[in-house]
């Protein structure tokens, strides 16, 4: 097996075993704490089996620090959230029900599971899609040989894919293409931890938001 396979399918298993459970299990706490702990125990075991790998994967010319990596995870938690006060963005940009929400299982789930989502959604999801997105698709898409492609190179073709289909795994297409482009941009300048803790700290603060102010739409 060639090294570029072999870390494909260690950068690719965790997020594609998070999307096969998500269409193959019913959405409710109990399913995505599943999927969470499955993903974290896959993920642990690739990150281990990887440690020969990663060294061709770094890359020196790191230009953003801690500090931009957390401005631009707030930032979209921002722009994740804020937008969500106007009926339209409701009706025509998202793929919620504007009218008749449902209820989300949120509400009335124990704490421990909250506890999970909160979490899981913020240091086993992001790692595991930024991974995959960034680290791993982007370059793909730009040779077969993707390990020899530097983090910082830039091609508006690979970065739009990218982008478009990161937005169209989520249910409000825009702010998550807006998203893609922003951890886009954070991988680009600070290599894929930069990209990891913007989006982590995304989650983290989203999480933070719907559990102090009860506003479960988001889960």
């Amino acid at each position: 097996m060639t090294r570029e396979r072999k870390c494909a399918i260690l950068w690719s298993a965790p997020f594609a075993l998070w999307l096969g459970m998500l269409m193959a299990l019913p959405s409710t706490p109990a399913c995505y704490a599943a999927r969470t702990a499955a993903v974290a125990l896959v993920g642990a075991v690739c990150f281990a089996l990887s440690k020969p790998e990663r060294a061709l994967s770094a890359d020196a010319d790191r230009r953003l620090g801690p500090a931009a990596a957390a401005f631009i995870g707030l930032a979209v938690a921002f722009l994740w959230i804020w937008p969500e006060r106007f009926d339209f963005y409701l009706r025509w940009l998202t793929l919620q029900n504007a009218a008749d929400p449902a209820p989300s299982p949120y509400a009335t789930a124990p704490a421990w599971l909250v506890a999970v989502r909160l979490v899981g959604s913020a240091f086993v999801i992001a790692p595991a899609e930024e991974l995959f997105f960034r680290s791993f698709l982007y370059r793909r898409l730009q040779s077969p040989h993707w390990l020899a492609v530097p983090h910082r190179r830039f091609d508006p073709s690979a970065f739009a894919w990218t982008v478009a289909l990161f937005a169209l795994e989520h249910d409000r297409p825009l702010v998550a293409a807006l998203a893609g482009a922003a951890y886009g941009f954070a991988y680009l300048r600070g290599g894929i931890w930069c990209a990891v803790g913007a989006h982590a700290l995304t989650n983290l603060a989203l999480g933070a938001w719907v559990v102090s102010q009860g506003a479960w739409r988001f889960w």
